[in-house]
Parts: structure tokens; C-alpha cells; sequence
């Protein structure tokens, strides 16, 4: 799989190739790199995301993107080696590119949120709440993150193809 980013003025950049992320456009986070005491915190705070990405990814019911989105965040205020690697890990980068570069959210990861931001409103109605109050706030905190997480795109989108006809 190949993807290349095409630039306002026509030419071109490849971004992801067969076996290699291109590391030099990413991060266009405006946050500049942290103060040298902050620097431990937020790589430990990294690799702790990172690692809860990881059980997240094979636990049910705990994320793994956003999780290595903050841990890119971090690694990118704190050690460029250590944001490199996650950019170019073999199973986690994809995921932190797609998101740095399109904002896409796979169909998948948009199910399974939005089926848990359901399920925890059920069992808080029907098992927790004595008032109607508690679902109300959990409703409206949890209805603009699904709306947002539903009109995210789900996968990468194609370049328009352009027909040009040339005269003979």
C-alpha cells in the first residue's frame, strides 16, 4: 500500500510507502517541545499510553487509538526518538498517521464507541440512577462525542481523478 499527499501546487510527497512511514511531514501539532524538567514526565506518561493502547488493543471495551494519540502527543513534546518509533511501529503507526493526516476513524473503532456510550447509558438508567438527572448529563456529554466520532471519515479519501481531453 502506497499513499501519497498531493500539495496545493501539484507535486507530491510520499507518505506512506511498502514497508516505511515518511516521517518529515508529520506532527503538525502547534505545541512546541516541552521544558527539559517536563521532558521525563511526559515520556513516562507516553509509554504509559502506549502500553494501555496496547491491552487496549486486544481487551474489549478499552481504546487503543486515543490512547496513542496522547502518547504521540507526549513523545512529540519530549523525545523525537520515541515519537519516530510509534510513527513507524509496525501496527500502531498506521493508526497514529491516519489520524495525524486525514482524522479518520475506522468503522470498527466508530461501532464499538458508540455501542459502549449506549450500553453504559443503559446500565446507568436502568440499573443506577434513582433520577432521570444522571442520564440527562451523561447524555449530553456523550452525544456530541458520538456525533463527533460518527462524521469522522472512515477511511482514507481517494484524489479525484481529473479527465483531460486532448485534442488530436
Amino acid at each position: 500500500m502506497k499513499f501519497i499527499e498531493i500539495t496545493e501546487n501539484g507535486s507530491h510527497t510520499t507518505i506512506m510507502g511498502e514497508d516505511k512511514i515518511n516521517l518529515e511531514h508529520m506532527d503538525r501539532c502547534p505545541v512546541p517541545e516541552a521544558k527539559p524538567w517536563l521532558r521525563p514526565l511526559l515520556i513516562g506518561f507516553g509509554w504509559l499510553c502506549v502500553a494501555l493502547g496496547a491491552i487496549g488493543a486486544i481487551t474489549p471495551g478499552l481504546p487503543t487509538t486515543v490512547f496513542l494519540i496522547v502518547a504521540a502527543w507526549a513523545f512529540a513534546r519530549s523525545s523525537k526518538r520515541f515519537h519516530d518509533w510509534l510513527y513507524g511501529h509496525k501496527y500502531f503507526g498506521p493508526v497514529v498517521s491516519n489520524w495525524d493526516n486525514h482524522r479518520i476513524i475506522p468503522k470498527k473503532a466508530k461501532i464499538f464507541a458508540v455501542s459502549m456510550m449506549s450500553l453504559s447509558l443503559a446500565i446507568v438508567v436502568l440499573f443506577i440512577a434513582e433520577t432521570w438527572m444522571l442520564p440527562l448529563i451523561m447524555a449530553a456529554v456523550m452525544l456530541p462525542a458520538a456525533i463527533y466520532i460518527l462524521t469522522r471519515a472512515s477511511e482514507i479519501p481517494q484524489p479525484e481523478l481529473v479527465r483531460v481531453r486532448v485534442k488530436d
